[in-house]
């Protein structure tokens, strides 16, 4: 059943296209455990458009979320957040947009981010766009991160416990 909650201790990662309600039933998924929840956010907000988006998010979140600004140091928030609390991860392909832009080594950002959610220590949720169904880019940058964020959505689906597919608002279990 597509609406369940993992479990202490257990990943779950929602992957869908944009606006397919990804956010919104991880919230909903999160806000089933025990509050306080922590949401740990990796936009930023360079234009008008990307502020109007954030406060949409932050307006659905009501009272009990404990809002981290990650858009770099992902790994970092994350283990400093104590055992056993709900956490939502929101979302792994503007983090890795981030580190993209920055000119970091990918490959080592994502590994040190795979590692730690592989150990989650409490009912983890993490949100990430599928951007692989589309037509093949235009440019090299834009196929550079369809890869890598390709690559990136393998590797947490490998160790998430139940993997979800928002298609619609709908959530289709994929794991």
């Amino acid at each position: 059943m597509p609406d369940r909650v993992a479990p202490g201790g257990k990943l779950t990662l929602v992957i869908g296209g944009a606006r397919s309600g990804k956010s919104a039933h991880a919230e909903r998924l999160a806000t089933a455990c025990p509050a306080r929840w922590a949401y740990i956010a990796t936009a930023q907000a360079y234009d008008d458009e990307m502020r109007e988006r954030i406060a949409l998010h932050r307006s659905r979140r009501g009272e009990g979320w404990t809002t981290v600004d990650a858009p770099l140091d992902l790994v970092g928030a994350i283990e400093a957040l104590p055992d056993g609390r709900p956490v939502l991860i929101d979302c792994l392909t503007l983090w890795l947009t981030n580190h993209m832009l920055a000119e970091h080594d990918i490959e080592a950002e994502c590994r040190g981010l795979v590692d730690v959610l592989s150990r989650p220590r409490g009912p983890w949720f993490v949100v990430s766009n599928e951007v692989g169904q589309g037509i093949v880019p235009d440019n090299a940058l834009a196929r550079r991160f369809r890869d890598a964020a390709g690559r990136l959505n393998q590797q947490v689906a490998a160790v998430a416990g139940t993997v979800l597919l928002m298609v619609a608002g709908l959530p289709l279990e994929v794991k």
